[in-house]
């Protein structure tokens, strides 16, 4: 099974931007089993955006997560700051 990589993202308004870095910081404890590592990132050309990039074990094990919970934990934690993330899927091809 190959792994995957998930991007979620986002405009992200200034004033909002330690809120999402402490709400990341604390979802730390609560991460789904199939998820290795996860990255919050911001953009250097446009500060405004900000990626959310998950590492899973296989597409499957993703797609079992997102089918067990209404809405997966990188959604909600951007739409806690009032946004709607777009996401995008990779399979990793070499590491």
């Amino acid at each position: 099974m190959a792994k995957v990589m998930t991007v979620l993202e986002a405009h992200v308004a200034e004033e909002r931007w330690a809120d999402l870095q402490q709400a990341f910081a604390g979802m730390g404890d609560r991460r789904p089993a199939p998820l290795e590592t996860s990255y919050l990132v911001q953009s250097v050309d446009d500060p405004t955006v900000w990626r959310l990039v998950g590492i899973w074990r296989s597409r499957e094990e993703l797609e079992q997560y997102r089918q067990s919970v209404e809405a997966p934990g990188g959604v909600l934690l951007f739409r806690s700051m009032g946004v709607e993330p777009m996401m995008s899927m990779y399979e990793v091809k070499g590491s």
